[in-house]
Protein backbone atom coordinates (compact mmCIF):
# COMPACT_ATOMS: atom_id res chain seq x y z
CA UNK A 1 0.00 0.00 0.00
CA UNK A 2 1.53 3.36 -1.24
CA UNK A 3 1.58 6.49 0.92
CA UNK A 4 -1.29 7.98 -0.81
CA UNK A 5 -3.76 5.31 -0.48
CA UNK A 6 -2.44 5.40 3.34
CA UNK A 7 -3.50 8.58 3.71
CA UNK A 8 -6.94 8.12 1.53
CA UNK A 9 -7.59 5.19 4.05
CA UNK A 10 -6.95 7.78 7.31
CA UNK A 11 -8.99 10.42 6.02
CA UNK A 12 -12.10 8.15 5.61
CA UNK A 13 -11.51 6.46 8.77
CA UNK A 14 -11.97 10.48 10.01
CA UNK A 15 -15.01 10.87 8.08
CA UNK A 16 -17.96 7.94 9.38
CA UNK A 17 -20.85 9.64 8.25
CA UNK A 18 -19.74 10.70 4.66
CA UNK A 19 -18.53 7.17 4.54
CA UNK A 20 -22.06 6.10 5.22
CA UNK A 21 -23.81 8.53 3.29
CA UNK A 22 -21.78 7.38 0.06
CA UNK A 23 -22.59 3.82 1.04
CA UNK A 24 -26.48 4.98 1.22
CA UNK A 25 -25.80 6.57 -2.36
CA UNK A 26 -24.32 3.19 -3.83
CA UNK A 27 -27.80 1.35 -3.79
CA UNK A 28 -29.95 4.45 -3.93
CA UNK A 29 -31.22 4.23 -0.10
CA UNK A 30 -31.98 7.21 1.78
CA UNK A 31 -33.40 7.69 5.17
CA UNK A 32 -36.85 7.75 5.89
CA UNK A 33 -35.99 8.59 10.16
CA UNK A 34 -33.16 10.59 10.80
CA UNK A 35 -32.48 8.44 14.09
CA UNK A 36 -33.35 11.43 16.71
CA UNK A 37 -36.47 13.04 15.58
CA UNK A 38 -39.82 12.09 14.07
CA UNK A 39 -39.09 15.11 11.25
CA UNK A 40 -40.49 13.88 7.74
CA UNK A 41 -43.45 12.30 9.45
CA UNK A 42 -47.28 13.09 10.58
CA UNK A 43 -48.60 11.88 13.88
CA UNK A 44 -52.26 10.70 13.76
CA UNK A 45 -54.65 10.51 16.94
CA UNK A 46 -54.52 7.64 18.53
CA UNK A 47 -51.59 5.93 20.80
CA UNK A 48 -47.51 7.29 21.48
CA UNK A 49 -44.47 7.99 19.05
CA UNK A 50 -41.21 9.04 20.32
CA UNK A 51 -37.84 8.49 19.49
CA UNK A 52 -35.28 6.79 21.94
CA UNK A 53 -31.58 5.98 21.39
CA UNK A 54 -31.69 5.80 17.49
CA UNK A 55 -35.12 3.93 17.69
CA UNK A 56 -38.95 4.77 17.14
CA UNK A 57 -41.27 3.31 19.50
CA UNK A 58 -44.86 3.05 19.05
CA UNK A 59 -47.09 2.49 22.48
CA UNK A 60 -50.85 1.93 23.01
CA UNK A 61 -52.83 1.02 25.74
CA UNK A 62 -55.90 -1.45 24.88
CA UNK A 63 -58.49 1.18 25.46
CA UNK A 64 -57.44 3.18 22.71
CA UNK A 65 -59.82 2.31 19.82
CA UNK A 66 -57.99 4.59 17.33
CA UNK A 67 -54.94 2.95 15.57
CA UNK A 68 -52.36 5.69 15.45
CA UNK A 69 -50.83 5.67 12.70
CA UNK A 70 -47.14 7.80 11.87
CA UNK A 71 -48.05 8.81 8.51
CA UNK A 72 -44.97 9.92 5.82
CA UNK A 73 -45.09 13.52 4.69
CA UNK A 74 -44.75 12.22 1.28
CA UNK A 75 -46.62 9.71 -1.53
CA UNK A 76 -44.94 7.19 -3.37
CA UNK A 77 -45.60 5.61 -6.10
CA UNK A 78 -42.73 2.89 -7.03
CA UNK A 79 -40.28 2.22 -4.56
CA UNK A 80 -38.46 -0.23 -2.44
CA UNK A 81 -38.55 0.59 1.61
CA UNK A 82 -36.65 -1.29 4.10
CA UNK A 83 -36.54 -0.90 7.71
CA UNK A 84 -36.04 -3.04 10.92
CA UNK A 85 -38.20 -3.94 13.66
CA UNK A 86 -39.19 -5.39 16.60
CA UNK A 87 -42.73 -6.29 17.46
CA UNK A 88 -43.10 -6.35 21.28
CA UNK A 89 -46.30 -6.75 21.74
CA UNK A 90 -49.92 -6.11 20.07
CA UNK A 91 -50.37 -5.87 15.91
CA UNK A 92 -48.31 -3.51 13.97
CA UNK A 93 -48.03 -3.29 10.12
CA UNK A 94 -46.38 -1.62 7.48
CA UNK A 95 -48.48 0.54 5.35
CA UNK A 96 -47.60 1.52 1.91
CA UNK A 97 -50.09 3.14 -1.05
CA UNK A 98 -52.30 4.39 1.42
CA UNK A 99 -54.44 7.26 1.72
CA UNK A 100 -55.65 9.34 4.32
CA UNK A 101 -59.28 8.56 5.47
CA UNK A 102 -61.92 9.63 8.18
CA UNK A 103 -62.44 6.89 10.77
CA UNK A 104 -60.58 4.47 13.26
CA UNK A 105 -58.11 3.13 10.93
CA UNK A 106 -57.11 6.70 9.84
CA UNK A 107 -55.64 5.24 6.25
CA UNK A 108 -57.29 2.71 3.83
CA UNK A 109 -54.59 0.37 1.77
CA UNK A 110 -51.81 -2.18 1.75
CA UNK A 111 -50.19 -2.80 4.87
CA UNK A 112 -47.06 -5.84 5.58
CA UNK A 113 -48.20 -7.18 8.66
CA UNK A 114 -46.02 -7.32 11.76
CA UNK A 115 -47.05 -9.16 14.53
CA UNK A 116 -45.50 -10.92 17.67
CA UNK A 117 -47.77 -13.94 17.00
CA UNK A 118 -48.26 -14.88 13.76
CA UNK A 119 -48.94 -13.74 9.31
CA UNK A 120 -45.54 -12.26 9.99
CA UNK A 121 -44.91 -10.46 6.33
CA UNK A 122 -48.59 -11.09 4.63
CA UNK A 123 -50.36 -8.24 2.71
CA UNK A 124 -53.47 -6.49 4.60
CA UNK A 125 -56.09 -4.24 2.43
CA UNK A 126 -57.26 -2.15 5.27
CA UNK A 127 -60.58 -0.78 3.68
CA UNK A 128 -60.82 -3.24 0.56
CA UNK A 129 -60.19 -7.18 0.54
CA UNK A 130 -58.57 -7.25 4.03
CA UNK A 131 -56.22 -10.10 3.64
CA UNK A 132 -54.75 -10.73 0.12
CA UNK A 133 -51.80 -12.96 1.03
CA UNK A 134 -50.95 -14.78 4.16
CA UNK A 135 -47.65 -17.38 5.15
CA UNK A 136 -48.62 -20.17 6.63
CA UNK A 137 -47.07 -20.92 10.46
CA UNK A 138 -44.30 -23.35 8.83
CA UNK A 139 -43.52 -20.33 6.81
CA UNK A 140 -43.44 -17.72 9.62
CA UNK A 141 -41.67 -20.06 12.32
CA UNK A 142 -38.99 -20.24 9.52
CA UNK A 143 -38.33 -16.48 8.73
CA UNK A 144 -39.17 -15.10 11.72
CA UNK A 145 -37.00 -13.89 15.00
CA UNK A 146 -39.70 -13.68 17.98
CA UNK A 147 -38.61 -10.55 20.13
CA UNK A 148 -35.50 -9.67 18.21
CA UNK A 149 -34.66 -6.89 15.47
CA UNK A 150 -36.05 -8.51 11.86
CA UNK A 151 -35.83 -6.90 8.64
CA UNK A 152 -38.75 -6.01 6.24
CA UNK A 153 -38.12 -5.54 2.91
CA UNK A 154 -41.38 -4.23 0.97
CA UNK A 155 -41.15 -3.69 -3.44
CA UNK A 156 -43.88 -2.07 -4.76
CA UNK A 157 -43.33 -1.48 -8.46
CA UNK A 158 -46.02 -0.78 -10.57
CA UNK A 159 -48.79 -3.94 -9.72
CA UNK A 160 -45.82 -6.55 -8.65
CA UNK A 161 -45.47 -6.47 -4.86
CA UNK A 162 -42.76 -8.10 -2.46
CA UNK A 163 -42.45 -8.52 0.53
CA UNK A 164 -39.45 -9.94 2.80
CA UNK A 165 -38.88 -10.33 5.93
CA UNK A 166 -35.18 -11.58 7.12
CA UNK A 167 -34.47 -12.67 3.27
CA UNK A 168 -36.81 -14.70 2.49
CA UNK A 169 -40.29 -13.65 0.88
CA UNK A 170 -43.17 -13.98 2.72
CA UNK A 171 -45.81 -12.41 0.33
CA UNK A 172 -45.72 -11.16 -3.39
CA UNK A 173 -48.34 -9.91 -5.48
CA UNK A 174 -48.02 -9.85 -9.69
CA UNK A 175 -51.22 -8.15 -10.92
CA UNK A 176 -52.58 -6.49 -8.10
CA UNK A 177 -55.19 -4.13 -9.05
CA UNK A 178 -55.19 -1.85 -5.99
CA UNK A 179 -53.52 1.44 -5.37
CA UNK A 180 -50.78 2.55 -7.30
CA UNK A 181 -49.30 5.71 -4.95
CA UNK A 182 -49.98 6.92 -1.41
CA UNK A 183 -48.38 7.24 1.86
CA UNK A 184 -46.31 5.05 4.09
CA UNK A 185 -47.20 4.22 7.56
CA UNK A 186 -46.16 2.70 10.71
CA UNK A 187 -49.56 1.44 12.60
CA UNK A 188 -50.43 0.55 16.31
CA UNK A 189 -53.42 -1.16 15.76
CA UNK A 190 -56.36 0.13 18.02
CA UNK A 191 -57.73 -2.05 20.98
CA UNK A 192 -54.63 -3.74 22.10
CA UNK A 193 -52.00 -3.37 24.52
CA UNK A 194 -49.12 -2.35 21.95
CA UNK A 195 -45.33 -2.15 21.92
CA UNK A 196 -43.48 -1.96 18.37
CA UNK A 197 -40.06 -0.54 17.28
CA UNK A 198 -38.87 0.48 14.15
CA UNK A 199 -35.12 1.64 12.99
CA UNK A 200 -33.21 1.89 10.00
CA UNK A 201 -35.99 2.96 7.82
CA UNK A 202 -34.64 3.62 4.16
CA UNK A 203 -36.32 3.94 0.68
CA UNK A 204 -35.39 3.73 -2.78
CA UNK A 205 -37.50 5.50 -5.23
CA UNK A 206 -37.63 2.84 -8.63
Amino acid sequence: MNTRTIATVFVLSLLPGWYAAAADDADGFVPLFDGKTLAGWDTMPGGKWEVKDGVIIGTSEKSERRHGQLVSDKRYKDFTVRLKFKAVKGNSGLYFRVDKVDGPAAVNGFQAEINPTENIGGLYETGGRAWVVKPTPEQVKKFFKPGQWNSMTVSAVGRHIVVHVNGTKAAELKDDPGRLEGYITLQLHGGQDMHVAFKDIEIRVE
